[in-house]
């Protein structure tokens, strides 16, 4: 596994060993911290299915603690575990907002519904348009201040997650199961 630290000051108050992170969307599990920093190790699955394999030294990163049982749920369920990585097709102003477009798998694109909702990096969003081969979400202010998405650029990559009921739903509809890994009675 690969060691990653990250400089972090909003999310470290309350922090313990064994804390689920998002990071960038991804699941992490904190195995050390300090007072401005945490380590995760990176399993080499993770590196080859996201968009870490593309991280440089003090790459902005975003952060999100796990859901307490007892918050709002401001956005969909997001579990930090990545369908697959999509690139910025095309990324402008739109009055406020910023709408950015996205290149994907076609089993992820499958999954994707206009006004639903997708995880980008971390960042749950709402799509205003799908198509075959790719999808836009628009961007206001305050997420643009508050996560890294706006500051890439076009030909970068993102993590996608899927909504998981979506895949719930495309599961029970088709009867069969991805993988074979996937029954735990095998």
């Amino acid at each position: 596994s690969i060691k990653l630290t990250v400089s972090a000051k909003k999310i470290m108050s309350d922090m313990h060993i064994g804390d689920s992170i998002s990071t960038n969307g991804i699941c992490l599990t904190v195995t050390t911290f300090d007072t401005n920093s945490f380590t995760v190790d990176v399993m080499p699955e993770t590196m080859m299915m996201t968009n870490f394999k593309n991280l440089k030294l003090n790459d902005e990163v975003n952060l999100e603690r796990a859901l307490a049982a007892n918050g709002r749920l401001g956005g969909h369920i997001v579990s930090g575990h990545i369908d697959g990585v999509g690139t910025i097709i095309k990324k402008y102003n739109d009055d406020k907002a910023i709408r950015m477009s996205f290149a994907t798998s076609p089993s992820i694109l499958e999954l994707i519904v206009k006004k639903g909702s997708i995880a980008i990096d971390g960042i749950s969003l709402t799509v205003t348009d799908v198509d075959s081969t790719s999808f836009s979400v628009s961007i206001i202010e305050h997420t643009q201040g508050e996560t890294t998405l706006t500051s890439k650029k076009v030909g970068d990559t993102v993590n996608l997650e899927n909504d998981v009921i979506g895949k719930y739903v495309q599961k029970m509809l088709v009867g069969k199961t991805t993988s074979s890994n996937n029954n735990i009675l095998d």
